[in-house]
């Protein structure tokens, strides 16, 4: 597999780079928490993605690139999941995220070669498809409204639920959305809530309303793939840094290490792009019909 990766790359002229697994700032996004570490009494961390080091090179040289590596996150351990983990991600400048999404099915695809998924893709919008299976406008709705939808439903309430209308979302999509989607095939999700843009640009859908530019591929309820049209204002990613602060301060998590050597680089000046990562570990555990993840490692987490 990752011999087939560095040969499409290669075809398509994306340079191959390495950055460090270490960082002096941690990741932010309130669903993530990073490994720390220490270097004489400096406190380092493990890097959830290697996503600010390859944007610093690109506002630097502003030249397709993809990387190979592992990343860490202090998450939950089970089938399908690993606290360390393979990814692949790249940056295409000039690609939005829908070309993007062209360019990851060819490469999936390319990857399937005497193996058992069937190379059929799906794309919805992540409004469509909540409206199919939830019965509410994600972009509209509120807290009462996703509570009345659980409970019509006879889902369980979680212990802890917050207040926020993102946190409800995200349930739902685990709870309903994903195990809605096609076993048979893999689907782009796309055009989430611009409150969970993360790093990428916002834009006005067709029907007039504010969405990230934003996608994910799933194989069934499994998902693969997190891709961005990339932002490139570097006020407004500071201040999205900051609100997700907040958010950890509310859930009682640390605050992050702001990364200022990134958001300088945005500064500087990024190249429109899209970029995608994708979890390598899932990825094969699909292409190899293995029903876990433990058996596409050569040493999970319970053997090391």
């Amino acid at each position: 597999m990752l011999r087939n990766i560095r040969a499409f790359f290669e075809q398509r002229g994306v340079l191959e780079v390495e950055t460090p697994l270490l960082s002096s700032s941690s990741s932010t996004d309130p669903n993530l928490n990073s490994f720390a570490t220490n270097y004489q009494r400096n406190e380092l961390y493990l890097n959830t993605s290697p996503e600010h080091c390859m944007k610093r090179l690109l506002a630097a040289y502003g030249e397709p690139i993809f990387q190979v590596c592992k990343s860490f996150r202090d998450d939950e351990l089970g089938p399908f999941h690993n606290p360390e983990f393979t990814m692949l991600e790249w940056y295409r400048p000039g690609l939005d995220m829908f070309e993007l999404m062209d360019e990851l099915g060819d490469l999936v695809r390319t990857l399937e070669q005497n193996h058992q998924p069937c190379g059929l893709f799906e794309r919805s919008s992540y409004a469509s498809v909540y409206q199919r299976v939830v019965g509410i406008d994600p972009h509209t709705a509120t807290t009462d409204e996703c509570r009345r939808c659980a409970v019509e439903r006879g889902l369980p309430l979680p212990a802890g639920m917050g207040e926020t209308v993102d946190e409800w979302l995200d349930w739902l999509m685990i709870e309903l959305v994903m195990p809605s989607l096609a076993t048979d095939r893999y689907t782009f999700i796309y055009d989430y809530p611009a409150s969970q843009a993360a790093l990428a640009n916002v834009y006005h859908n067709q029907q007039g309303q504010v969405v990230a530019a934003r996608f994910e591929l799933f194989y069934g309820k499994i998902e693969l793939a997190n891709g961005f049209d990339e932002l490139r204002d570097a006020a407004e990613q500071r201040r999205r840094f900051d609100r997700e602060n907040v958010e950890r301060s509310a859930r009682g998590l640390r605050a992050a290490h702001v990364d200022e050597y990134f958001l300088n680089a945005l500064e500087r000046g990024l190249p429109c792009c899209s970029g995608v990562a994708v979890g390598l570990d899932r990825l094969l555990m699909i292409l190899s019909g293995a029903p876990v993840l433990e058996q596409v490692l050569t040493f999970p987490f319970r053997r090391i």
